[in-house]
């Protein structure tokens, strides 16, 4: 007699009660990377200033997510190999009308298009420039937690024929929005439940913060900018309270007696925080100061 070895049921368990996106917080740092990623590929491509944000992770089923952008978008199908499984990604056509006036070089002067037509020759190339580009930040938002190329299989523009699974299967869509010109439009990515559940140990994971290596280049061009950044000091000879009645009373050429002397420290001060203790002098006929210590923010700074 064959034994077999009992099924998972906790795995089994979680499958059938669905995606808990609470409990993966990668998720939410790879869409954001995927964010960050498209903005950056297009940035070469246009003169105008564009905006790539995530506005929102839902899960759901999956004919429910397509039907909201029945016969509004273009959809590209990719096969991601490592993962045996497709992902889902769409333009709705306010992200492609407008992507195509950046690429073109409009200014933004003429009124967003507002056409119901079936989309042009121009846009659907357009779309899979987009596609291609997404694909390539895809692995690389991904690579996270697992390494596999995204490959796009096909385009559709009949969300009918967009089927990587059964209508009724559970999935989970983030959502981005493109902003350009004034205006933009909406790019969603659908994942089937049953392609991220593998995932789950690494999308439950918490990063205390991301361990790529820094581009050394870009930390000394940081770093020079800051340097060069002009701050106003202050010097503080003395520092008197006086009542609102007192300042209401003082009168042109009248004379406030101070307390300091030629040896009293002065406070430098930059942004109204005291920095530091110096003294005064002169040399070649100029007021001079010479940098005593560093003030201490902890205490009472006064001299």
């Amino acid at each position: 007699m064959i034994q077999r070895e009992p099924a998972d049921i906790r795995a089994r368990i979680q499958a059938a009660a669905g995606l808990s996106l609470d409990r993966l917080p990668m998720l939410q740092l790879i869409f954001d990377r995927l964010a960050t990623a498209c903005g950056d590929a297009l940035k070469h491509r246009v003169a105008s200033t564009i905006f790539y944000s995530l506005s929102g992770v839902e899960s759901g089923r999956f004919g429910e997510f397509l039907d909201a952008y029945d016969a509004n978008a273009v959809v590209g199908i990719f096969h991601a190999p490592e993962w045996d499984g497709h992902v889902l990604v769409g333009l709705d056509r306010d992200f492609l009308f407008t992507m195509v006036e950046v690429l073109f070089g409009s200014d933004g002067s003429e009124p967003p298009v507002e056409d119901e037509r079936a989309f042009s020759a121009i846009e659907l190339r357009v779309a899979q420039m987009v596609f291609e580009q997404v694909g390539r930040a895809l692995e690389s938002s991904f690579g996270l937690v697992s390494q596999t190329p995204f490959r796009l299989e096909r385009t559709e523009t009949r969300m009918e024929f967009a089927v990587i699974g059964r209508r009724s299967n559970k999935a989970v869509q983030a959502k981005f929005l493109f902003q350009a010109l004034n205006r933009g439009g909406e790019m969603f990515l659908v994942i089937p439940q049953s392609v991220l559940n593998p995932l789950r140990p690494g999308l439950a994971k918490v990063l205390t913060g991301e361990s790529t290596a820094r581009d050394p280049r870009w930390s000394q061009q940081i770093a020079a900018e800051v340097q060069k950044t002009e701050v106003t000091l202050r010097a503080v000879l003395e520092e008197r309270h006086l009542t609102l009645g007192e300042i209401a009373g003082l009168q042109v050429g009248q004379v406030i007696g101070l307390d300091a002397t030629p040896t009293t420290r002065i406070k430098l001060e930059g942004n109204d925080r005291p920095l530091f203790w110096a003294h005064a002098g002169q040399a070649q006929g100029s007021y001079v100061l010479r940098i005593d210590e560093v003030i201490n923010q902890d205490k009472d700074a006064l001299p």
